[in-house]
């Protein structure tokens, strides 16, 4: 199992300055990770840093609260695009769908997978702010709007990945849909665990401390202690 090639480095925190997305890069690339999830105006700067590495460059559109206007999105996946971004990683309004307004959420959803010319869309829900009656309709919308995963969270909500949400994710689009996990997916047996409940791709800052543990056990060690997780930010 290639763990490392389920895993966005995610370089989210509002904190971070150019010399620690730099650094994230460095990480990303020297343990050949799927992707870096990074922030708007990071986009060249990972693109940079990760040419030639076989790294993805991802990153967030309508982050993180999804509100903004779908034109809004749609410029900004754009420039994200123009800019280098491999994957986009893009909020839905959560309001707007915990209004059951079905065609205002597809209709955004399918405006950003348009304007990223065929990149990988990834909807994220915010599952925290959900009924389950809402995640299902908002992975449905997903799906018939064009989207390649259905998200869980930003990270930066009052909640993220759950064991629960990951089956019901998964049992509600089709196989061809991916699903993906982000907030509070530290440890490498919790992503086991979601990954056994559907789960292919996951956002996480504690990627060292996870692949450390993965190769650890691999060499019959056990596992590894666990590094303090960042409050927020995946």
């Amino acid at each position: 199992m290639n763990i490392a090639k389920m895993i966005d480095h995610s370089l989210l925190r509002p904190e971070l300055t150019t010399t620690d997305i730099r650094r994230g890069c460095d990480i990303a690339a020297g343990r050949a990770v799927a992707s870096v999830c990074v922030r708007p105006s990071d986009v060249e700067l990972a693109a940079a840093a990760l040419a030639g590495t076989g790294v993805l460059v991802g990153a967030v559109a309508g982050f993180p609260h999804g509100d903004t206007r779908t034109s809004t999105k749609v410029a900004e996946t754009r420039e994200l695009v123009e800019a280098g971004a491999d994957e986009i990683d893009m909020v839905l309004h959560v309001g707007r769908l915990r209004d059951g307004d079905a065609a205002y959420v597809h209709d955004d959803i399918a405006a950003v997978v348009a304007a990223a010319q065929g990149r990988v869309v990834k909807v994220i829900l915010e599952n925290a702010y959900l009924t389950d009656e809402q995640k299902i309709l908002g992975c449905r919308l997903s799906e018939r709007a064009g989207a390649h995963f259905v998200k869980t969270s930003t990270g930066f909500a009052s909640g993220g990945a759950t064991l629960a949400d990951i089956r019901l994710m998964r049992a509600t689009v089709s196989p061809h849909i991916e699903v993906k996990a982000a907030g509070g997916v530290r440890t490498l047996d919790t992503l086991l665990e979601l990954h056994g409940a559907g789960a292919t791709r996951f956002g996480a800052t504690a990627t060292e401390v996870i692949l450390d543990d993965y190769a650890a056990r691999e060499r019959g060690e056990g596992p590894t202690a666990a590094a303090p997780a960042p409050d927020a930010g995946y």
